[in-house]
């Protein structure tokens, strides 16, 4: 995916109340005609309040169309970063705003 021209401060800053998100962890494709993937987040998920980090959170479960997640991409990051996946393979990608996320139950850890 090609990088945009926000920064994550920036992104940050234009987020009235959301989840900062910092790492995915284990998706596995739940539909894949709908391309909906299941998962959860891991190692670093914040609440972002009035343009702040108020505070991390528990990790979360998602269940997301990813073209759906992508159709609500509001910002792009300018910087790209080695994201790894499954079997050995990596993508480089940037930081996303996206306005609507499936958040679909909390981790017990």
């Amino acid at each position: 995916m090609a990088t945009g021209d926000a920064s994550l401060e920036g992104m940050i800053a234009a987020t009235e109340r959301g989840v900062l998100v910092t790492r995915f962890h284990y998706s596995n494709v739940v539909n894949p005609v709908e391309s909906s993937i299941t998962g959860m987040t891991r190692d670093g998920t914040f609440l972002i309040e009035h343009g702040e980090i108020a505070h991390p959170v528990v990790n979360f479960r998602f269940t997301q169309s990813i073209l759906d997640a992508l159709a609500n991409v509001s910002m792009v990051g300018r910087e790209s970063e080695l994201a790894s996946e499954f079997f050995f393979s990596a993508s480089r990608v940037p930081a996303l705003k996206v306005d609507a996320f499936h958040f679909s139950g909390v981790s017990d850890h």
